[in-house]
């Protein structure tokens, strides 16, 4: 032996040792120590074998070592309830409320007090109800896995696995724990999620040499990875926090990766508090340079930064989500988070699949044609003998068809015997059986027409012409072939060749009759649809033809694979129908789509879709999907039907439309407000409000807005996605700002040069007029046409906005007017204020249509692949959660 292998086997056998001990003492082993091991020493090493553990060792190590879990989704309402106390800004109200207090203020304090209150409250019951549906969701979902326990296979919950189990994993799984293989059959992983490679990683059960890195671990699959292609077997090695991936969970915390959605919200919040930062420190510099008590400058200054901050901004998003998925689930769509509903809005591109989908899913035999391609009876016995159905109630829907046709009944089937069998795969596209019947060992093939063709050494050329025609009346067509095998025992793919053609078999699966509106809504909401199938593409054109959908071009698998990534998004975006494709292909086309900055969805329920479900922005599956796309999906449908799928777009969009409206009326209307405040201050001998009575026109202002997720939202703003565009918001802010303070300032000088107002009437009437105004305003701001007549309000809007007004014109007139520091006001000013307040909502009527004219908030977005990765990675981390 040499001195390079020598050294190996000895650090091998160093690890060995090492690993036994952590085995020992832990009862798990470092994946990186199993697989420099052989298999065997690994299974001794963990106290197993081949047949798995005995449920009371289970029982044991999982009270050792804990649930197969790498976070939680117990609600905790105290937990929620501190929570409310992190925002900066309830930082700054318990400021405010403590050093009013201790001045003597203790009406402001009062005031701070229950506005305290009031946020907290308000926060705590849409967090906690969001919180409790989400965990709702998370109950309905169940992530599972095939687990061998005493020589037995059973199904569990991933996070029961301890080290130890030996578990079975399949296309489109994501790998639960992280496993020293045992076997494998062309397995293939993505590990993406760890390696940031999307290119599969082979797998064997070979040992590797000690000290290889993770990501060249070819003889383990790593916890939180994607099976790609193939299958296999392993043992538990580690679980939870011990895993790689658990350990990166752990690291993000709780807090998933931002969306689009909710970083325009942080960016902007900040904006505000830098403009409330150089607001207070403005007003707090005149006042002190006006001679003016401190501590009335620093209450009125902290008043300001209180004034212009969208306090319940987070508290109207939240109840916006939860309003959202509780009205999506009643149109029985499911999301697993809150988050989706806003994701779902953002959808710019769909793949969907064909069957169930634009068609009824419901495919039943119409013809049997012989090698001549004239009707015969006696494709239809091939087509049962080469079939993954044993009788009806399993296999893929036209294997089941088969089985159902009525023909079926006086087949000969029990005169064969199956030897072997060649599972289909979407490499071949075709199944083969090893038979012994009355003819002796026959091979039989059954699969894609022009598949099976290619490997038959005598197709007429009138069975083609039968075949175009069927194809192209939209028809799905397999083929049958055989030949005589008295020497195979097994079959590979290399013995599907020299084939005798032995038929068609035709099936017919309908469109249904409400696809085409749903296509044309989803349309008119700006996402197009594109078609992903296994099918020909002459069926699957002839479908799109009689819904209505417009192909624009067509691509097979094999033309896909002729493409480099490079001129692959260009050939997408021509492209409506990609037929006969393979998992990877779809998987490809929506990681195209991505790098193109395009928001992708992808709808598909069966096991060759779970790898696209992953790759997709956001994942859709229907509730009688496989277990395993249903796993890899973000919403479920519980019917597969496009129209719920498009009524999930339009609450997304109508979602963040009415967050916009909370957005600019706060720009419009609170930068207005406080930029009058720091004018007026400049001026006046006295301040030009109170900071209890500008906290208490926050606090009515902000109530009358909580009714703004029940607004109806024009179709002009559903009609494609919205995305955030701080300059737009900065320039809304700039125009509507200021001139709310113009009306602000002619209010000033009616109050002293008209009414001859003091301090008390001055601010008394300054908060009426400020209040109707910053109120009001949304009727204007919240449509691009004319409020009222075009665009009606939501009647609960409307109801918050008119009490709100009401409450600021009777507080001079009940018994808290005097400690709050409010005095009736004049019989004249009542006309006159209205006067005021329909001038200015005229004014912002027109200055609206020129603003929205050269922009309305839409803009492209810039995909941060740093987040989106950091969320799909939370997104797999929720499979591995304790309830």
């Amino acid at each position: 032996m040499g001195e390079g292998a020598r050294s190996v086997a000895g650090t091998a056998g160093t690890v060995a040792v090492q690993g036994a001990e952590t085995a020992r003492d832990e009862g798990w082993l470092p994946v990186t120590d199993a697989g420099a091991l052989p298999v065997d020493r690994v299974l001794a090493a963990l106290g197993t074998g081949p047949d798995g553990l005995d449920p009371d060792e289970v029982l044991r190590r999982r009270s050792r070592l804990g649930p197969n879990a790498v976070r939680t989704h117990r609600v905790s309402a105290l937990a929620v309830l501190v929570r409310q106390f992190r925002s900066a800004l309830l930082g700054l109200l318990l400021v405010a409320a403590a050093v009013s207090y201790f001045v003597g203020e203790r009406t402001d304090a009062l005031v701070i007090g229950v506005i305290l209150t009031l946020s907290v409250g308000f926060g705590f019951v849409n967090e906690y109800r969001a919180e409790r549906a989400g965990a709702a969701l998370h109950d309905r979902v169940r992530h599972t896995a095939p687990v061998l326990r005493r020589g037995r296979t059973e199904v569990v919950d991933v996070v029961d696995l301890v080290p130890g189990d030996v578990v079975r994993i399949d296309l489109g799984t994501v790998v639960p724990a992280d496993l020293r293989l045992t076997e494998t059959h062309r397995l293939e992983c993505d590990e993406s999620v760890l390696t940031g490679e999307s290119v599969a990683v082979a797998k064997d059960t070979a040992p590797v040499p000690a000290g290889t890195p993770l990501d060249d671990l070819a003889s383990c699959a790593l916890m939180g990875t994607v099976v790609r292609a193939g299958s296999g077997v392993g043992v538990v090695v580690a679980t939870a926090g011990h895993t790689a991936f658990g350990r990166i969970a752990v690291g993000l915390g709780e807090r998933q990766g931002e969306t689009e959605f909710q970083r325009g919200l942080r960016r902007f919040s900040l904006m505000l508090a830098r403009v409330a930062g150089v607001l207070t420190a403005v007003i707090f510099v005149i006042n002190l340079v006006l001679h003016r008590p401190v501590i009335d400058a620093v209450l009125f200054s902290l008043a300001i930064a209180v004034g212009i901050t969208p306090q319940l901004l987070p508290a109207i998003v939240t109840a916006s989500l939860a309003a959202g998925a509780r009205s999506l689930a009643a149109r029985r769509v499911l999301v697993k988070r809150l988050v989706c509903v806003e994701d779902l809005g953002n959808v710019e591109v769909l793949f969907t699949d064909k069957t169930g989908t634009l068609t009824e899913g419901q495919i039943s035999l119409t013809e049997t044609l012989g090698p001549d391609g004239r009707p015969t009876g006696g494709p239809l016995l091939a087509g049962l003998l080469a079939n993954e159905a044993t009788g009806g109630g399993d296999g893929n829907p036209m294997d089941r068809a088969l089985w159902a046709a009525p023909a079926a009944a006086g087949q000969p089937v029990d005169a064969y015997r199956r030897v072997a069998l060649l599972p289909f795969d979407h490499q071949r596209r075709r199944v083969s059986v090893l038979l012994d019947g009355p003819d002796g060992r026959t091979l039989v093939t059954k699969g894609a027409a022009e598949e099976v063709m290619a490997i038959c050494h005598d197709v007429p050329e009138s069975a083609r012409k039968a075949l175009d025609e069927r194809l192209a009346g939209g028809g799905r067509v397999v083929a049958v072939a055989s030949r005589p095998a008295p020497d195979l025992t097994t079959l590979t793919p290399d013995d599907e060749r020299d084939l005798s053609f032995g038929g068609l078999l035709v099936f017919l699966d309908p469109p249904k009759p409400d696809a085409r509106a749903a296509l044309d809504r989803l349309a008119g909401l700006g996402v197009r649809v594109k078609v992903i199938t296994g099918d020909h593409p002459a069926v699957a054109v002839r479908v799109c033809d009689e819904l209505g959908l417009p192909v624009t071009g067509v691509l097979t698998g094999a033309e896909l694979g002729k493409l480099d990534d490079d001129r692959l998004p260009a050939a997408i975006e021509a492209t409506t129908v990609f037929a006969r494709v393979s998992p990877e292909d779809k998987a490809r086309l929506v990681r195209a789509q991505r790098r193109a900055g395009r928001d992708v969805a992808f709808l598909g329920d069966g096991v060759n879709d779970a790898l696209a479900l992953h790759a997709a922005d956001i994942g859709i599956s229907v509730d009688t999907g496989t277990d395993v796309a249903k796993d890899a999906a973000d919403v479920l449908l519980l019917e597969k039907d496009l129209d719920v799928l498009a009524d999930g777009v339009t609450e997304g969009r109508r979602i963040f439309a009415n967050t916009i409206k909370y957005v600019l009326m706060g720009t419009s209307s609170n930068f207005g407000n406080m930029f009058s405040a720091a004018g007026a201050s400049a001026f006046l001998p006295f301040l030009p409000m109170l900071p209890s009575q500008i906290l208490l026109n926050n606090l009515i202002y902000d109530l009358s807005q909580v009714a703004i997720p029940t607004d109806r939202v024009d179709a002009d703003q559903l009609a494609r996605p919205a995305h955030w565009d701080l300059r737009e918001i900065r320039r809304f802010m700039l125009t509507f700002g200021p001139l709310s303070s113009l009306f602000d300032f002619l209010t000033f000088a009616l109050l002293l040069s008209v009414l001859n107002a003091g301090p008390v009437e001055f601010r008394t009437g300054w908060f009426v007029e400020s209040l109707a105004t910053q109120t009001l305003v949304v009727f204007a701001i919240r449509t691009h046409t004319s409020p009222f007549w075009r665009s009606r309000p939501s009647r609960p809007l409307l109801l918050a906005a008119l009490a709100a007004v009401a409450v600021a014109w009777l507080l001079p007139y009940l018994p808290v007017a005097e400690p709050l520091g409010f005095h009736p006001l004049p019989a004249i000013f009542l006309p006159v204020l209205v006067g005021l307040v329909v001038a200015y909502l005229g004014l912002v009527e027109v200055t609206k249509r020129a603003l929205f004219a050269s922009s309305d908030l839409l803009r492209p977005k810039v995909r941060l692949p740093e987040a989106v990765e950091r969320r799909r990675t939370h997104r797999r981390a929720a499979r591995f959660s304790t309830r």
